[in-house]
């Protein structure tokens, strides 16, 4: 266990060295707190499986151009134990990291790990001129403005349920997707909801380690992929709109990641 939260701080210090500090700080944070360390420690086999798979996703995001094996600094999101590259190849940068749990049966089940990424030079931009000024602390208003605005972002979700289908993640995004929708306007809307996941096949295996990215494009386009394949893109400002606030709005999945992902917003000012 040292030899791993070691190996994961010594990322965080070359990418701190590379001028990105905020986000090497999040790194030890998340391996040197209490909640990361027994995270690792107490990793299920299935957990250390996704794990492995997420990482061989994360060791692809950044090739070597000289052909030699490259490690990519990641943060491990402690729940679950899977990293998310701190960096895409897009030049997307993490924002935070987060757990969607469901009650089923009188019991909690982790259904999947996310990671957070946005286009923060952009992000910077629309901040200052919205807001000016960086508050004390993450306002309601911040929130409101990454919810709003057309700002490139996408969500990766590594599945970490075992027995999950297809079915129930288009019923689990219908609902949040509806009760979004009706936060944001007063009224349901089930047909709008219903478009991020009904194109995709119950035929569709996601197993412990698979991935869904689902990302807001500019022009208000909400696109989604399973697996590298994409299965929807939708044109809808509402729908985007929806879409971010279900992770960063009023009764967002995961609280705790809300508020990392506030931290790193006054990090941009």
């Amino acid at each position: 266990m040292e030899n791993t939260a070691e190996k994961v701080i010594a990322k965080a210090e070359k990418v701190e060295d590379k001028g990105n500090g905020a986000n090497g700080e999040m790194v030890k944070e998340m391996v040197n707190g209490e909640n990361g360390v027994k995270a690792v420690e107490e990793s299920t086999t299935e957990e250390v499986e996704v794990k492995e798979i997420a990482q061989e996703e994360a060791s692809n995001e950044l090739p070597n151009e000289k052909g030699k094996e490259e490690e990519v600094a990641v943060v491990i999101e402690p729940k679950t134990g899977v990293p998310f590259p701190i960096m895409l190849d897009d030049g997307k940068q993490l924002s935070c990291v987060g757990l969607r749990k469901k009650s089923m049966l009188g019991m909690s089940i982790k259904i999947y790990g996310f990671g957070l990424y946005a286009d923060t030079e952009k992000l910077r931009d629309v901040l200052k001129s919205k807001i000016g000024k960086a508050p004390a602390k993450p306002t309601k208003e911040m929130y409101q403005v990454v919810i709003d605005n057309d700002v490139e972002m996408m969500v990766r979700l590594v599945i970490v349920y075992s027995s999950l289908t297809m079915n129930m993640v288009r019923k689990s995004f219908d609902e949040g997707l509806g009760a979004s929708i009706k936060k944001l306007t007063g009224k349901k809307d089930d047909e709008l909801s219903t478009k991020v996941m009904g194109q995709a096949s119950d035929a569709i295996k996601l197993i412990p380690g698979s991935v869904i990215e689902i990302s807001r494009l500019p022009g208000y386009i909400l696109q989604t992929k399973i697996s590298g394949e994409m299965v929807s893109k939708v044109e809808s400002e509402l729908l985007c709109r929806a879409y971010i606030h279900m992770y960063v709005g009023d009764d967002a999945l995961d609280k705790d990641a809300k508020e990392k992902f506030g931290i790193s917003l006054l990090s941009l000012f």
